[in-house]
């Protein structure tokens, strides 16, 4: 079983999770809402863990096939629900960037593994009736889909 605590630690909604391994991640809301700018937001966290979950699973799976990773980045969009309470992710769209000794076609199936079967937060998001698309840059250049 997982274990997080949460403790708030600045202002109204600030606070500071904590997992068992005492790693820290700080959130809060919006200054619109109340908030103070003091951490992510919980929503934009949901698009990181997904970034840092497939991005876990294409670095194992290319390192395995012996390819050289120089650099990975990845660019994340989300568009959330439009007018609801609560608003989950609707659309969310990924751009992997790799440089270095990579042959594009492993780079591509190494993220569509990630995305299709193998990334815990990218099926949950699909469970919860979320768009995902992404795409593949390989030194610059797009690897065919």
């Amino acid at each position: 079983m997982i274990k997080i605590e949460l403790e708030r630690v600045s202002g109204d909604y600030g606070f500071a999770a904590k997992d068992a391994y005492g790693h820290v991640v700080h959130t809060d809301s919006s200054p619109e809402s109340g908030g103070t700018n003091f951490g992510v937001r919980p929503m934009q966290l949901l698009l990181m863990g997904l970034g840092s979950c497939s991005g876990i699973d294409i670095v194992s799976i290319l390192k395995k096939q012996k390819q050289t990773i120089d650099t990975f980045t990845m660019k994340i969009e989300g568009l959330r629900e439009p007018g609801k309470e609560p608003s989950i992710w609707q659309d969310v769209t990924i751009v992997f960037e790799l440089t270095g000794d990579i042959d594009p076609d492993k780079a591509r199936k190494a993220c569509q593994l990630s995305m299709d079967k193998y990334c815990s937060v990218a099926e949950t998001m699909r469970r919860a009736g979320g768009n995902l698309k992404w795409e593949v840059k390989v030194n610059q250049q797009a690897a065919a889909q």
